[in-house]
């Protein structure tokens, strides 16, 4: 199996010594995926930070093998999937949050919103989406918070001793300015995309267009993620 190097640089910077772990294992673990559940992993797509590929089950189906180094966004985003329940987006088809693995449905023919050249045909699609991966909250979630988004700006200000380090200070000042005002007239959140864009926005079979690759955030619905 060939790991592309940028892509196994970008583990290994991210995770560290976890990461080169994972990266040894990764061929292994595919081969236990195709096992347990009758699929054949195909060539990947182009990497960044999951091992993304196409795959075939035995019965002919086919669907998306997803790996990553387990991690709680990836367990954010099966939760999510199985909330979504398919409506607006791809099914999760199987799962397992504590080796990182995904088995989601092939959107077909999987053409990007982006590639829409009618801005306001694209811009529609984009909100018809949206409206309909809006769920209500679980009354117990482990799911990331636009509250704590906004504690990221804390954090780099800490970081950078009360400076913003490589960000203009005007930039940053604009967006506390725009979180703290925000965060105040937040209507009654629901459960979010969270990365929500119009190449995570692919031409389905099944219905005009489906999400893709949700992270999963509670923010209310003019958030637009």
């Amino acid at each position: 199996m060939n790991i592309p190097e940028a892509f196994a640089r970008t583990i290994r910077d991210v995770y560290g010594d976890r990461g080169k772990t994972w990266l040894q294992n990764l061929p292994d673990l595919i081969r236990q995926c195709e096992l347990r559940w009758s699929i054949t992993v195909l060539l990947p797509y182009q990497l960044s930070y999951n091992y993304v590929a196409p795959a075939i089950h035995s019965d002919g189906t086919p669907l998306v093998f997803k790996a990553g180094v387990p991690n709680p966004e990836l367990s954010s985003e099966i939760d999510s999937l199985r909330l979504f329940d398919g409506q607006g987006i791809c099914r999760l088809l199987a799962s397992d949050a504590a080796l990182g693995i995904l088995l989601l449905e092939q959107v077909r023919p999987g053409l990007m919103l982006s590639t829409l050249k009618d801005d306001e045909a694209a811009t529609s699609a984009a909100a018809a989406v949206m409206r309909q991966l809006w769920r209500p909250v679980p009354s117990v979630y482990n799911f990331p918070t636009v509250q704590r988004w906004a504690e990221g700006l804390q954090k780099l200000r800490r970081y950078f001793h009360g400076g913003s380090g490589p960000f203009p200070n005007k930039l940053v000042e604009e967006a506390e300015d725009l979180f703290e005002s925000l965060l105040v007239s937040m209507e009654t959140p629901v459960l979010l995309h969270g990365d929500l864009h119009h190449y995570n926005i692919l031409s389905s079979t099944r219905q005009s267009w489906l999400a893709i690759d949700p992270k999963g955030v509670v923010g209310e619905p003019a958030c637009g993620y």
